[in-house]
């Protein structure tokens, strides 16, 4: 991904899952490693707010609409207000539950609980790969036609695209 191509191959969306993986490795090991300092209710209650308030709305908007267009007979593309969108990009955001530590330890002190945040983030896009949402594409993950085309058309000229070695790099096998 570049600023001209705004969107990942499998492998640069797994090297970009693999630093958040990083984040969240670093996370746990210091959120274990205070463990004895952790106050429990602030812990788990930063962790669920993020979903309460980002995911589950939208979530329950967009299931109760999928099962009412599936029993309609309707196909595809369940539609859902923005703000569902909106709200989960918010709450996701790094940016803004950075800015909630930043509050919270303003108000009340520094304290290992706040870890629970970047867990949460870290988590959602290391080990389920959930990533901000665009409006264009379904509140939950469905591949998008276009983008099938798209893939299909990306992986066939891929071999167009790709720079030649040259011929030193040939005969020595390097890069």
């Amino acid at each position: 991904m570049d600023t001209k191509n705004l969107f990942m191959t499998g492998t640069t969306a797994w090297l970009v899952r693999a630093e958040y993986g990083l984040g969240l490795l670093v996370s746990v090991v210091l959120f274990f490693a205070h463990l004895g300092d952790v106050r429990w209710i602030p812990a788990v209650a930063l962790f669920v707010y993020i979903d309460l308030i980002g995911y589950l709305p939208g979530a329950y908007r967009y299931h109760r609409a999928h099962n009412r267009d599936k029993a309609a007979g309707k196909a595809g593309g369940t539609e859902i207000p923005k703000v569902y969108f909106v709200l989960y990009n918010v709450m996701h955001s790094l940016v803004t539950q950075g800015l909630v530590a930043l509050v919270w330890i303003s108000v009340w002190g520094f304290e290992w609980a706040l870890l629970a945040l970047p867990i949460h983030l870290f988590g959602d896009r290391a080990l389920f790969g959930n990533f901000l949402k665009p409006f264009a594409l379904s509140f939950e993950p469905e591949t998008h036609p276009a983008y099938r085309r798209f893939r299909s058309e990306f992986e066939a000229s891929a071999d167009d695209v790709r720079p030649a070695r040259s011929a030193r790099s040939l005969r020595t096998g390097s890069l």
